[in-house]
């Protein structure tokens, strides 16, 4: 097993819940540094909050990281949003070194104290729009597989900025975030590709479900193995 090497933990971000402009729905996108030692529990950071609870947080969104490298490539795309900075997404977790390509669905993570599992891919949604004050940046977000993922807490504790996130574990068969955002976006892909990623070690009970739904739906409309 190969595994990454360790990087730094460069920002650790909570929210509480609050209106974004122009909006009348709440979002705790806007995330605050913390500069001391932050918790981690089973549901998330100490202090962070979720204005939608039937789409954001608990066990299988607990704690979410976005490679900060991500920015500089929507700044890019978009050199009028706003909030294009560490932390600005509503990230929990600040780190350079780590991808989509290089990280896979049920890899752990030693976060200072806490032992953190990858569950699945940040599905983007409208309030990264409203948040950089720009349409089309979770669209191309979608597009690029340039979403970050979500942890979660096999061990709680405490992690603190400039702390080390760790890669110990990693299964044998194991898929990249970069392959699962490349098989789910396909309008018909092999149900080989699903199956393999519905059997994702770790994969969050969310997903699995959505992927058998397909893999059925596929299979009873012609699809080939």
């Amino acid at each position: 097993m190969v595994l990454i090497p360790p990087v730094r933990i460069d920002g650790i971000h909570v929210g509480r819940v609050g209106l974004l402009p122009g909006e009348s729905r709440g979002s705790a996108i806007a995330k605050q540094p913390l500069h001391g030692a932050a918790r981690i529990g089973r549901d998330g950071l100490a202090g962070d909050e979720h204005a939608d609870v039937r789409v954001h947080g608990g066990p299988e969104k607990a704690v979410h990281l976005f490679p900060a490298e991500h920015y500089a490539t929507l700044a890019a795309a978009f050199p009028e949003a706003r909030h294009l900075v560490p932390g600005g997404l509503g990230e929990n977790l600040s780190v350079r070194g780590l991808g989509e390509s290089s990280v896979c669905i049920g890899d752990i993570f030693t976060c200072g104290s806490a032992r953190l599992q990858v569950a699945q891919p940040r599905t983007p949604c409208w309030k990264i729009d409203a948040r950089c004050g720009v349409e089309g940046v979770a669209a191309f977000v979608a597009a690029h597989g340039c979403a970050g993922w979500y942890f979660r807490v096999l061990e709680e504790g405490e992690a603190s900025v400039g702390g080390v996130l760790a890669h110990v574990a990693r299964a044998a068969d194991a898929v990249t975030l970069a392959e699962f955002w490349r098989v789910t976006a396909e309008a018909r892909p092999p149900l080989a590709a699903l199956e393999r990623l519905a059997r994702a070690e770790g994969l969050a009970a969310g997903w699995i479900d959505k992927l058998t739904q397909r893999i059925d739906w596929l299979r009873a409309n012609g699809a080939v193995q």
